[in-house]
């Protein structure tokens, strides 16, 4: 294999997108075509590389580094999967984006997006990684942009949220390659001294940023209202995940000597515990389909770094294939989102119900994604949440105990949204509602069958999946049947609970969107979840309520400075000049007082200082 073929997931798409930039406005199919056919090709080339191994160096010595590609299992298979739903998500477009603005924008950027995506992943260099890092960033605020101009405060928000832990993680890039001696990652082993443990810290903080982790998730509910539906499937739920993840995991096995119960694996492990139950809590209140599903974004991730900071094998592997998972069914429950949003006009539950009549296979795409999201057993959630609740296990009981919580609150909460989407009765007539174009539907029947399969037959992903760790694995392999039943029966048990759950709340106030109201309005949760919806805990509001609060300090000390300088050198200037011309009028006897008083008062001084 010829060792350039591995940029070639990186310039189709941008190939792509310049041809299609300069279009004009008209021509909608041509720019779905381009984009199509730019996301097909991409895949094809993706699939042939998969599996090889190369590597591509480009010399640019006058910067005093070289371009350098690297081509291997892990990688490739990111690269793969990226792709893959890139091509689902242009196709689910062309129908949904149809008769929309900004269209040429809309593909055009999602394009360039795939070649960052790509890049940042196959980069051998963490200063190349840092380039297309950024053009992620870029194009993330132009496809939030595409939703309209009430979509320009979300895209700011996404812009800083985003901006400020890249920032970080520049940081983190410039340290790492000074303690290292080389920017190269395959030439990089740091051990986690104090100065190591800074470096992974703000790597690891760029990382979970761009994957959707607390503290940096809270632009991700403001754009599943205010962007595109396919943006939330493309970005949030699938792209992030995977080039966030796959950073992370690099730094933890190969850019450091991460292990088991050191201070940055439990550091980890808990920011992984704290987005998996903050958000999930979160998720359960909401009353829109698409914030519903993005709270869910946040917090399926935590997952994903609670088990890679477990550095244990069963975890990080767990992880690994969590991040994948979550990419399939995330992916399609918002393709089911769209579709109802398409076909009904709306998302809010409340206005939403028995809509599984007329899009039964909307609403059986649903199911499925639903319950492998939730952990159901066998689909595929259900074998990558074991393995990190037995990493967790592993490292500490609090975690597995919160991982589990928020099994439950997650099986709740999609009781409730399928409950009241598409089971029980609407306020509104949906009579007339047909189900989607087949165009949607086979991005969402494709990865619902993934769901199924990558359950049933987890040993097809896991065998590749185990590959990342190598020599790690001791021959040991978590494929097939759960690794520890007890725990896959605890899991069980806690979804039984979640759907008894489910019926008492829809029996007390008769009807799925209430079925967590009990939960909702508890004692001492409803006074936190009341603070939680005024957006007291989001930290984008406290950092502009902090930048506000640094403003008016600085305004009042610039406008002091300003009085200082403007009144009062002014005013005391003129008054000392008034003062002296009458003092001096040119009389002499007062002249020759003056005179007097003043050499007296020298020589008083002069005397009381000596």
């Amino acid at each position: 294999m010829n060792s350039s073929m591995i940029l070639l997931p990186i310039l189709i798409p941008a190939i792509a997108a310049l041809v299609l930039i300069p279009l004009p406005k008209k021509d909608y199919w041509i720019k779905s075509m381009i984009s199509l056919i730019g996301t097909a090709l991409t895949l094809a080339f993706a699939i042939n590389l998969y599996g090889n191994t190369s590597s591509y160096i480009l010399p640019w010595r006058s910067f005093g580094f070289d371009l350098s590609f690297k081509l291997y299992h892990f990688n490739s298979l990111i690269v793969l999967t990226s792709s893959l739903f890139s091509f689902l998500v242009v196709l689910y477009s062309m129908v949904f984006m149809k008769n929309r603005d900004l269209i040429k924008q809309f593909y055009g950027f999602l394009l360039l997006t795939v070649a960052m995506v790509n890049g940042a992943v196959l980069a051998n260099n963490l200063l190349l990684v840092l380039f297309f890092w950024e053009g992620m960033l870029i194009n993330t605020f132009v496809l939030i942009m595409v939703g309209g101009k009430k979509s320009f405060p979300t895209a700011i928000k996404a812009f800083i949220l985003q901006g400020v832990p890249d920032l970080l993680m520049t940081l983190g890039i410039i340290m790492t390659g000074f303690f290292a001696g080389t920017f190269d990652m395959d030439k990089i082993n740091l051990p986690l001294d104090i100065r190591g443990s800074y470096a992974f810290i703000l790597l690891m903080t760029g990382a979970i940023a761009k994957a959707g982790s607390m503290p940096f998730h809270s632009w991700i509910p403001d754009a599943a209202i205010d962007a595109p539906m396919p943006f939330m499937a493309f970005l949030p739920a699938a792209l992030e995940k995977l080039v966030g993840i796959y950073f992370l995991t690099r730094i933890s096995i190969d850019l450091f000597v991460f292990n088991p119960g050191s201070t940055m694996s439990i550091i980890m492990m808990s920011v992984g515990a704290v987005t998996i139950l903050l958000a999930v809590m979160m998720a359960l209140i909401q009353t829109e389909f698409k914030r519903l599903l993005s709270y869910h974004a946040i917090s399926q991730v935590g997952y994903m770094i609670l088990g890679i900071g477990t550095a244990l094998p069963i975890g990080i592997v767990g992880g690994l294939f969590h991040m994948i998972n979550n990419a399939m069914y995330k992916s399609c429950l918002f393709y089911t989102g769209g579709a109802v949003e398409k076909q009904v006009g709306t998302t809010d539950l409340k206005e939403l119900g028995g809509l599984g009549r007329q899009m039964p296979v909307t609403f059986i795409c649903f199911l499925i994604t639903a319950a492998s999201i939730s952990g159901v057993p066998p689909f595929n959630g259900f074998f990558s949440k074991e393995l990190v609740f037995g990493g967790a296990l592993e490292s500490g009981k609090i975690f597995y105990v919160i991982a589990v919580v928020g099994a439950f609150f997650t099986m709740a909460s999609f009781l409730k949204l399928g409950h009241a989407a598409f089971l029980g009765r609407s306020a509104k007539n949906y009579s007339h509602v047909k189900e989607a174009s087949w165009v949607m539907l086979v991005p969402m029947i494709v990865i619902a069958l993934g769901c199924v399969l990558f359950g049933v037959y987890n040993p097809l992903p896991l065998n590749l999946i185990q590959q990342v760790l190598g020599d790690k694995m001791a021959g040991h392999t978590y494929a097939g049947l759960p690794h520890n039943w007890t725990l896959a029966v605890i899991s069980v048990v806690v979804l039984l609970l979640a759907f008894f759950n489910h019926l008492y709340g829809v029996s007390k106030t008769k009807k799925g969107i209430g079925a967590v109201d009990h939960i909702h309005h508890a004692p001492v949760l409803s006074n936190i979840y009341g603070w939680a919806e005024k957006r007291y805990f989001d930290p984008y509001d406290i950092g502009m309520y902090l930048v506000k609060i640094m403003a008016r300090i600085f305004w009042a000390i610039d406008r002091s400075i300003d009085w200082f300088y403007d009144v009062f050198c002014v005013r005391t200037v003129t008054l000392l000049s008034t003062g002296s011309k009458r003092i001096f009028s040119g009389n002499h006897p007062a002249f020759v007082g003056w005179s007097l008083i003043g050499i007296l008062v020298v020589i008083l001084s002069v005397v009381v200082l000596t």
